[in-house]
């Protein structure tokens, strides 16, 4: 799935329940079937940088003394201002670092829609010299989560099957208790972080900014409206009655607890 999901009649709710399963299970059985240099190798070199320090698992700085965010992925938090050290925090910078003292630091940078985030980091899908992907590899590892954040959407579906080989694998944080689903109406009203949870929707609501879809347990899945386009062809009011699983950072907010969505990989239909 690659930007745009095309236009069409919008499907029946169990109809969305079978696409949605059949999407993800094809998209991975694909990834695993065709080799990665093939399906998810490099197509441009937009740059080629020298790291002079590794900040974590997902952020280094280059030589000229920007930053780089890698796209497609999210590592752990290190740092005590984000909640860190997080388990295998050091472990993904360090996996990081191997790998990039491998290839004496060099890394091809490949641009997407968006150059620098809000932070202004610069944004970038990176390679080694070996022409493999950096992101791949740490997620292949397991010591980070697939991230998708449009418009930056270039190889989103080889960065989820990565991950989704090391989840079947239970490779790195995949072994840990705080990365396995959580019901909706178990999750701590403290909690914040990376979580999944499940839940049935309870109900669907428009409302100017957002559609929120509502799960037990006073938890919701929040779309902004901005990002509608990349769900065109997919029945949100149908999910209602439907078990989901939602994937993201927790935020506290007045009604309770909610996880923003901003692509359909983030959410996954349950049978």
């Amino acid at each position: 799935m690659h930007g745009r999901i095309r236009n069409r009649r919008a499907p029946r709710a169990g109809a969305l329940l079978v696409g949605c399963l059949a999407l993800v299970a094809t998209g991975a059985w694909a990834a695993q079937r065709a080799p990665e240099r093939a399906r998810c190798g490099l197509d441009r070199v937009d740059a080629r940088v020298r790291v002079t320090y590794v900040y974590d698992g997902d952020t280094v700085r280059l030589a000229d003394g920007n930053r780089l965010r890698l796209i497609g992925i999210d590592t752990p938090e290190l740092h005590t201002d984000h909640g860190g050290p997080q388990p295998l925090a050091a472990a993904a910078r360090d996996r990081l670092r191997t790998l990039l003292e491998r290839h004496r630091y060099r890394l091809r940078l490949r641009f997407d829609r968006q150059r620098r985030d809000a932070y202004g980091r610069l944004l970038a899908h990176a390679y080694l010299d070996s022409g493999r992907s950096v992101e791949i590899r740490l997620l292949d590892d397991g010591l980070g989560t697939a991230l998708a954040i449009p418009p930056d959407l270039w190889h989103v579906e080889c960065y989820r099957a990565a991950e989704a080989r090391a989840r079947r694998a239970r490779r790195g944080v995949w072994a840990l208790p705080a990365y396995r689903p959580i019901p909706a109406a178990r999750l701590p009203e403290g909690a914040r972080g990376f979580h999944l949870v499940t839940g049935r929707v309870r109900a669907v609501r428009r409302t100017r900014r957002s559609v929120w879809l509502e799960l037990e347990g006073r938890v919701a899945v929040r779309i902004p409206r901005a990002d509608l386009i990349y769900f065109v062809g997919h029945d949100l009011e149908g999910l209602a009655g439907h078990t989901v699983l939602a994937r993201g950072w927790v935020h506290g907010y007045a009604g309770g607890l909610f996880l923003r969505v901003r692509y359909p990989t983030a959410l996954e239909v349950l049978p």
